[in-house]
């Protein structure tokens, strides 16, 4: 049996699918939503948040592997303390469950943020770690928190791996999420930015996920990163597969200090999380570079599709979603 924590992202979805079509029995837990569009025979869906300890250890019964994806990606003010509370007490949670219950092996989905992404010249590799000086958001400090608690239950004697994938790119839930770059694009949203950072398929974070799962690699992270890219470059080339207008507005540094100052401001009012704050603007912004060599030497028959291919066809899937609606 294997448990997937995190099954309604865009992540965890692809890699329940996989595992699925391999034949492979999997318990997913999700908090508020099940996984509506999956039946199964081998797939058991169980309500569990991963905050509740005693809930944990019941549904860590007869499992062999962990693959923990849950996770709050944010970066608005309100949510510093859930963002805490899932990414690292959570985290801590499944650690405990999962060495109490003799799981064979854990694999926990981090980020790059967890690294410290904001480096000046220097190409971001897995030896690197958060500090205040690298970073500009709390998510990515929750994140190297998270990866802490990974690294207890491996000195506790768990068999585990983490992996860092950059921005994932995939036909998704287009209003949350990384998929949200594909509905900028398709509604023509005129801005764009010329800072850099990684994108990688959903595809190929899955795959990276369930041969380093089947492998006797343990106590290792690896960046899982296909491609460095601007996002301009990002938004053209998704805005030339949906035949949409390409943004053609650049955001400066001046610009994005206003937009965030403004958002800031409307959101007290409104209450509603901003579009844009300054930990967001600062990161789309800077020129992140990353390695992901490591990945690559560990797993030598290992290949990334092409950006091109990844964009076309999370368009064409997205676009016959929007026709079947």
């Amino acid at each position: 049996m294997i448990l997937v924590t995190g099954g309604s992202g865009l992540l965890g979805a692809a890699l329940i699918e996989t595992l699925l079509k391999q034949g492979k029995k999997v318990k997913a837990i999700y908090n508020k939503t099940a996984l509506q569009q999956l039946y199964n025979d081998n797939l058991l869906q169980v309500q569990c948040d991963i905050l509740d300890v005693i809930r944990l250890e019941e549904v860590m019964e007869e499992v062999e592997q962990v693959y923990h994806c849950a996770g709050l990606v944010s970066f608005h003010k309100k949510d510093v303390e859930r963002l805490y509370k899932i990414n690292v007490e959570g985290t801590a949670n499944m650690v405990d469950a999962a060495v109490n219950a003799g799981v064979k092996k854990m694999l926990h989905v981090s980020s790059v943020a967890a690294l410290g992404r904001i480096r000046v010249n220097e190409e971001i590799n897995e030896k690197m770690q958060w500090t205040p000086e690298t970073s500009n958001s709390r998510y990515g400090q929750s994140k190297y928190l998270g990866e802490m608690e990974m690294w207890r239950g491996i000195a506790e004697g768990l068999n585990a791996v983490i992996v860092n994938p950059t921005i994932i790119l995939g036909p998704g839930n287009w209003n949350d999420g990384s998929t949200a770059i594909f509905k900028s694009a398709w509604e023509e949203f005129p801005w764009y930015t010329t800072g850099t950072t990684g994108f990688v398929d959903v595809r190929d974070v899955v795959n990276a996920m369930v041969f380093l799962m089947d492998s006797p690699i343990s106590g290792e992270k690896f960046i899982v990163s296909g491609h460095n890219e601007t996002y301009q470059d990002i938004f053209n080339t998704i805005a030339d597969a949906f035949q949409k207008k390409r943004p053609h507005k650049k955001v400066t540094p001046f610009l994005a200090s206003l937009i965030t100052t403004l958002e800031s401001l409307k959101s007290k009012f409104t209450g509603k999380a901003p579009l844009v704050t300054r930990e967001t603007a600062a990161t789309a912004m800077a020129k992140a570079s990353f390695d992901s060599s490591k990945l690559l030497q560990f797993l030598p028959g290992f290949q990334y599709h092409p950006l091109s291919q990844t964009i076309e066809y999370s368009c064409r899937a997205l676009q016959q979603k929007l026709n079947n609606q």
